[in-house]
């Protein structure tokens, strides 16, 4: 069943500071999925977004965080995450059943908008719209705390970095990625992406990448359901193994920007990495599919 009401309510996670990875890292996923982005879907998408450079999905990759603070997005706010009702840190994992509320969440989004892609029903309008909604939820799954419940996905977490106030969502979603990358702006995603790109093609990723893709399908909705599905249960064990690995208050109102954040460094890049390349070939499925 998919469940994406036409008017679902604007939630939690549509609150300012719970934009997964941020602009930048949605960018990153971005330009490592045009890396490995077939020669057909490549045009395909060239075509529909109107873009022919080559930042055609960079460019819209975060354009559905801005969307749903409009009144005609806001339905779409709860399609970024599923509320996993686990219990961190002794017990992590994702069920559908009991986790994707009534009005959406990322794993029947990203199945929905695919349908679409595929089915090509609906308007090119639509078709732009899905396109980017794709794009920007093969990011969005990937983040830890878009795949959890506890205290908002960590919004309620009241942490601070670097000697700033903020809350432990943000902080996955861009203060670890800029950790990395160097900065927030689109040259730092495109400079990180070519090092992600590097370690995928001939580095430490080179023997894990067949397998980050092993069981991708989009043959039917349910094949798209149980690989997104698949995808947002490998991103909720990281709240158990990393992100809350000592428990809420080991972290709460303390300063992560040091020891924490060295270590949710390497699955951040991951994470990244992993994402990018799957979109790329979740595109590549889709217009095979069409």
């Amino acid at each position: 069943m998919t469940r994406l009401a036409p008017l679902a309510l604007l939630s939690a996670a549509a609150l300012p500071g719970a934009m997964a990875w941020g602009a930048m890292g949605h960018e990153t996923v971005a330009y490592v999925a045009s890396n490995y982005v077939g020669s057909a879907a490549k045009s395909y998408f060239q075509d529909l977004l109107g873009d022919t450079s080559a930042d055609y999905l960079a460019s819209v990759a975060a354009w559905a965080d801005s969307y749903r603070y409009t009144t005609a997005g806001k339905f779409s706010a709860p399609y970024h995450y599923i509320d996993a009702n686990d219990n961190p840190p002794s017990s992590c994992g994702v069920d559908l059943d009991r986790d994707c509320a009534d009005e959406g969440c990322v794993v029947y989004a990203l199945q929905n908008y695919t349908s679409q892609l595929i089915a090509q029903k609906v308007s090119n309008a639509n078709l732009q719209i899905a396109a980017k909604m794709v794009i920007h939820f093969a990011g969005d799954i990937g983040q830890p705390l878009h795949c959890e419940a506890l205290d908002v996905g960590g919004n309620d977490i009241d942490v601070s970095y670097d000697g700033d106030d903020t809350n432990l969502h943000a902080v996955w979603d861009s203060n670890i990625p800029e950790s990395i990358s160097g900065g927030s702006s689109e040259s730092s995603a495109k400079s990180w992406a070519s090092t992600l790109v590097t370690k995928i093609d001939s580095g430490e990723y080179k023997s894990q990448a067949s397998g980050w893709i092993s069981g991708l399908s989009v043959g039917s909705s349910d094949d798209q359901i149980s690989t997104a599905l698949k995808w947002a249960t490998e991103s909720n064990a990281y709240v158990c193994s990393i992100v809350l690995k000592d428990g809420v208050s080991s972290i709460e109102n303390t300063d992560v920007s040091g020891d924490y954040t060295t270590a949710a460094q390497p699955a951040v890049e991951l994470q990244i990495a992993k994402q990018g390349y799957r979109l790329a070939k979740w595109l590549d499925a889709i217009v095979a599919a069409q």
